[in-house]
């Protein structure tokens, strides 16, 4: 049995090596301190594509600093608080359920919600929003695992010593789930860069020449820019290097968000 766990491990690596391979390949060409650092011209058919990377930036971060604390609150309600029955198992089959949900939806809920009735507008705001929804079921399960894997002697002890349970919870429980509470973030984080159909409705548009000053701003993102530039922009074919550059640049920034908060990880669990 354990041949087919390495097996399946081994394609999904071999698969994300030739996906990066054929970016890097198409991409590289590409990039250079103009592509990087100035905005699209000439009906994006030349120049850069920092207003995009600074949108992506905005959304991406925007969503965990929205969906973590909420995440994390929930799965502490769920797994120290609340009561097993009829009504918890509700709950989680509806976080299961909204894990499986399409990403269209979530977008189609964010414009019908926070764009029009919350009246704010394609923005920022609304994008973030509407990704944090999006990354919320991966936050609280990876959360609430995290909190299981926290042996019960933990608990015992502190409520031994004479601290009150919230105690325990913030200063024995949360430290020692911290690590798998971030392997969480980093998946959130990294959908939420990558998707393009829930900011598409809510928070993308297809040029604007200038940076966002606000979060009622709306913005350029790089999912976003590949999908116009592949399927509508003016010069499909012309504009090919670009494409793949600017998916080697958002398979890139992934990585790097990924790498800043495993770091973080590492000595978080280096101190432990």
């Amino acid at each position: 049995m354990f041949w087919l766990f390495r097996g399946a491990a081994l394609i999904n690596g071999l698969a994300l090596l030739v996906v990066v391979f054929f970016l890097v390949k198409n991409g590289w060409k590409a990039i250079n301190w103009t592509f990087l650092t100035q905005p699209p011209i000439d009906s994006m058919t030349r120049g850069g594509i920092l207003p995009c990377i600074v949108g992506t930036l905005c959304l991406s971060v925007g969503a965990i600093v929205i969906a973590l604390p909420i995440g994390v609150a929930s799965a502490i309600y769920l797994h120290e608080y609340a009561k097993p029955g009829r009504a918890m198992r509700i709950i989680r089959l509806g976080i299961n359920n909204l894990a499986g949900v399409p990403s269209v939806v979530f977008g189609l809920f964010g414009l019908a919600f926070f764009v029009v009735y919350l009246k704010m507008g394609v923005s920022i705001l609304a994008g973030s929003l509407t990704l944090a929804a999006l990354t919320l079921p991966v936050i609280i399960g990876s959360a609430e695992e995290a909190l299981k894997a926290v042996p019960q002697t933990y608990r015992e002890a502190s409520l031994g010593l004479g601290a009150t349970k919230w105690q325990t919870i913030s200063k024995v429980v949360l430290p020692a789930a911290l690590p798998g509470i971030l392997t969480g973030a980093i998946l959130g984080l990294s959908r939420a860069a990558g998707e393009t159909a829930p900011i598409m409705f809510t928070a993308a548009v297809f040029f604007t020449p200038s940076m966002p000053s606000s979060v009622f701003d709306e913005i350029m993102a790089l999912p976003y820019h590949i999908y116009v530039l592949a399927t509508a922009g003016t010069e499909i074919e012309q504009t090919r290097p670009l494409q793949y550059g600017t998916a080697l640049v958002l398979i890139t920034l992934v990585l790097g968000l990924n790498l800043v908060a495993i770091i973080y990880r590492a000595r978080l669990q280096r101190k432990r």
